[in-house]
């Protein structure tokens, strides 16, 4: 199947996809989907109703039962078929993806090519790691075998900012590995993983993957079901934790991805020009939005140095081009959502009262085209300590804070004192820097001299305490999260 078809200027009420089906929800709640670069309603979006859910959940334990006694080599030949269908389609993916978030067209195109890489690792990991294990003459006459198993029924709960990317670093390894999916697509960015779950409907068999839009409650309700195994989450911290909390008082198993507030280190010996430009594309890619942005720079050095720092990095976000995402040349989209905007520009006045001072201003930036559109410009604060909340807490947004330490040692300190242990860089010269900063700081995902160190599909993606919730992570990591083993000792008489 190829979708073969632009962005639609409007997609009416959006349906549920239940055992194979596009099904009309019945519930009186909707909720406006945008296109945020113009501030236009493109969609309807039902929140579905209980029954709904449990029909979708009992689709998806119906199907396990064929799906998961599957041959491998069969059950990967639909996966192969996921790649094929969205090489074929990327484009269009990538194009629906920044229209309903908001991000600029390189950037979502990249997103649909790591979403492909999963597609390619959960391939590899149904050959390799998904394997049992057999050991001969344990005792005289006696053999043991492991044998993975899937176990059946998973939610997957999508955050709005890789509305694709994300929930591809569950669905293909679930999928792979014999177990079946109803997925929840976020209430600000549902179109593109809709788009997507229309193109693999023309290649599953019904019930293996379903698809609904629900409010807290329902949401909450599909987690703890009798038949749901566990869910795989990505999103605040604090939502997280209350899934989790749920998902254990109810004997579920849980993956969860939390927030972050990331710290860059840049050092005296540090490529000036080179960190700037790769700080400024890990600020305010993607708009901010991302748990991998960093939030917090803090610069080693005496005053000299901070000022060139400071002023190289500020005459490059003022440069940057703000517009609308599928024009090629904008290089910053605008924010997701008008609430999360406005929660931007609070932020900022926050770290404003805490005693910060503006660099750079970006809350009255306007889109002359579009100012409807949800636009900020870059912003940037100095004069921030790690005890403010503007440090400590996550923004989500082109909001960059500038802080000054003494030593690497401080600023090795303040990381490990954040509230969120997701990701970390350094930008040196030194290796005997970068190796005391890789040892010395308690995160998830490091970077040196690479400000997003975005771990490739066949590594899994860190992140420690608030920041990665439960035994497992997110991409391959999620093998043994799919799957439980069975030990099997033999004698033959």
């Amino acid at each position: 199947m190829s979708l073969l078809q632009p962005p639609k200027t409007n997609y009416g009420k959006m349906k549920l996809f239940i055992n194979g089906k596009w099904v009309e929800s019945s519930t009186d709640k909707y909720v406006p989907v945008y296109d945020p670069g113009k501030g236009e309603i493109i969609a309807e979006m039902p929140l579905a109703t209980k029954e709904e859910v449990e029909a979708a959940i009992e689709a998806a334990y119906e199907a396990f039962k064929s799906w998961s006694r599957m041959p491998v080599p069969d059950r990967l030949q639909y996966i192969f078929r996921i790649k094929y269908l969205m090489e074929e389609n990327k484009e269009i993916l990538a194009r629906v993806n920044t229209q309903n978030h908001g991000k600029v067209i390189r950037e979502s195109r990249g997103d649909v090519r790591r979403s492909i890489e999963n597609v390619e690792a959960a391939i590899s990991v149904a050959y390799s790691l998904a394997k049992g294990e057999y050991q001969q003459e344990i005792a005289k006459g006696v053999d043991e075998i492991l044998i993975r198993e899937p176990l059946g029924v998973f939610t997957i709960v999508s955050p709005f900012n890789f509305p694709i990317m994300i929930p591809f670093w569950f669905i293909p390894y679930a999928l792979a590995l014999g177990d079946t999916l109803v997925v929840k697509a976020s209430s600000t960015t549902p179109l593109p993983l809709m788009v997507t779950v229309e193109m693999l409907a023309e290649t599953l068999p019904p019930g293996v993957i379903n698809m609904v839009y629900t409010d807290h409650e329902v949401g909450e309700y599909m987690v703890t079901h009798p038949k749901v195994e566990g869910t795989a989450f990505v999103g605040t911290s604090s939502a997280g934790l209350r899934l989790y909390e749920l998902s254990a008082k109810h004997g579920k198993r849980f993956l969860g991805g939390g927030s972050a507030s990331n710290y860059a280190v840049v050092m005296p010996d540090a490529d000036l020009e080179r960190t700037v430009h790769n700080l400024r594309d890990s600020k305010f890619g993607n708009a901010g939005q991302r748990c991998l942005a960093i939030q917090n720079i803090v610069i080693i050095g005496d005053d000299s140095f901070y000022n060139k720092f400071k002023n190289a990095f500020a005459e490059l976000a003022r440069k940057i081009k703000i517009g609308y995402g599928l024009d090629e040349t904008s290089e910053m989209g605008p924010i997701a959502s008008k609430k999360y905007r406005e929660s931007i520009i609070k932020w900022i006045e926050i770290g404003l009262s805490e005693g910060a001072k503006l660099v750079l201003d970006g809350r009255e930036y306007k889109n002359p085209e579009y100012p409807n559109g949800f636009y900020l410009g870059p912003t940037i604060l100095e004069g921030v300590t790690p005890d403010m909340k503007i440090a400590s807490e996550e923004i989500f947004g082109p909001v960059a804070n500038l802080l000054r330490a003494d030593s690497l040692d401080e600023a090795i300190e303040w990381v490990n004192k954040n509230k969120y242990h997701h990701s970390a860089a350094i930008f040196t010269r030194s290796g005997k820097w970068a190796r005391e900063f890789i040892h010395g700081v308690y995160v998830g995902n490091v970077g040196v001299n690479i400000g997003i160190a975005a771990p490739v599909g066949w590594f899994p993606f860190g992140g420690k305490k608030l920041a990665g919730l439960g035994s497992h992570h997110p991409q391959i990591d999620v093998v043994d999260f799919f799957t439980d083993r069975k030990v099997v000792i033999t004698r033959w008489w």
